[in-house]
């Protein structure tokens, strides 16, 4: 009888824990990168308390085709930062920790958090 009692409780919880969303999993605070404006001029992006889990194309340079990628980010969230150099979070990556920032010689065009 115990055996049956904690089985349905684990059931229970592991019923529970996969009914959390996912975006309980949001990164808290912001992550900055640059890119040029339609002027030419650098621009600042900021994504606030990204979702983690999932890719965030920056709009500003999701297009290849029209526009350079994004450069020098700034992870100022509490997560890790996986950068991509392509829309859709495909092409090379590079990781920033929580608190990184790296130069104008690492190039994005989208992000995900972890």
């Amino acid at each position: 009888m115990r055996f049956r009692n904690a089985a349905v409780a684990a059931f229970g919880a592991l019923t529970l824990a996969l009914a959390i969303p996912a975006s309980a999993t949001a990164a808290t605070g912001n992550f900055y990168y640059l890119y040029s404006g339609l002027d030419g001029r650098p621009q600042v992006g900021v994504l606030e308390n990204p979702a983690g889990g999932e890719c965030h194309t920056l709009p500003e340079v999701a297009d290849p085709d029209a526009s350079s990628p994004a450069h020098s980010p700034r992870n100022l969230t509490n997560s890790t930062a996986v950068v991509f150099t392509e829309p859709d979070c495909t092409g090379d990556y590079y990781s920033l920790r929580p608190g990184g920032r790296a130069s104008e010689r690492l190039l994005l065009r989208s992000v995900v958090f972890g």
